[in-house]
């Protein structure tokens, strides 16, 4: 997918600086056209992809912030995706755009204040990734349509929610040996299974992995695997926030000189 097809792909969609009942109703009518079976064909290429927010100009002087808080008040997002050679992992190209923050921190609405920066940052690329990674959820939210289904569907594409913490369901027991897995479910929703807990690597805490679209539960767990490289995080996300906390790094710094 190159040039105007691409573009056309990207800005299709709605606004994103709506309220929070536009939002969640956003949410529940893309979530008709998620499709969480496998629909891969051959692909050459992943990405992983990570936003991280910033706190500049006046506001990043008035008071020392807690982590809590920055997510709050932040007023710009840092958008980065870094793309690869499927199987053999080499890394191709890297992009980041930093965008103004329209949509507040709300806990399940995140794809609002994430989704522009990195549909930026995707902007830049030449040719968009067949299979994209997200450092986030995809079906294990609580309307079943994290960051990564809401990506997918936006751009058509495969995508894979690989998070480093639950934000709903629970799980079994996993094996200590790395590529063990437990079913991830949601007892509020009879027990349906929404992702998976997966160790990557011998005795580490699990990652969690759910299914964005276009991908099976199954299919997106062994690309996870098959990404991963002997750390906790995938290769793509643990690259792809590697590089936007480098972009911060670099942004903040620049902010001081100024000042």
């Amino acid at each position: 997918m190159k040039g105007m097809e691409r573009k056309s792909k990207e800005e299709r969609g709605h606004p994103w600086n709506v309220s929070t009942r536009e939002a969640r109703a956003i949410q529940e009518k893309l979530r008709k056209k998620w499709e969480g079976t496998d629909r891969l064909g051959k692909f050459q290429t992943v990405a992983g992809l990570d936003a991280t927010f910033v706190v500049t100009e006046s506001q990043a002087l008035r008071r020392k912030l807690d982590r809590w808080s920055r997510l709050r008040e932040a007023n710009q997002a840092i958008g980065c995706v870094v793309m690869y050679r499927f199987p053999e992992m080499l890394e191709t190209v890297r992009a980041y755009a930093i965008v103004p923050l329209e949509f507040p921190y709300i806990p399940g609405l995140l794809s609002f204040r994430e989704m522009p920066a990195l549909l930026a940052a995707l902007k830049k690329l030449k040719e968009l990734p067949d299979v994209l990674f997200c450092d986030g959820h995809g079906y294990a939210h609580p309307r079943r349509f994290g960051l990564a289904c809401h990506l997918g569907v936006l751009l058509d594409r495969v995508t894979i929610g690989c998070a480093k913490s639950m934000l709903i369901g629970k799980h079994g027991a996993i094996g200590e040996k790395g590529g063990s897995w437990a079913e991830l479910v949601d007892e509020r929703s009879g027990g349906e299974r929404i992702g998976a807990a997966v160790r990557t690597r011998d005795g580490v805490r699990p990652v969690y992995v759910s299914q964005g679209n276009r991908v099976s539960l199954e299919t997106a767990i062994r690309l996870t695997l098959e990404v991963s490289d002997g750390y906790r995080i995938p290769k793509p996300t643990r690259d792809a926030d590697h590089f936007a906390s480098e972009i911060k790094r670099t942004l903040l710094k620049g902010q001081l000189c100024k000042k």
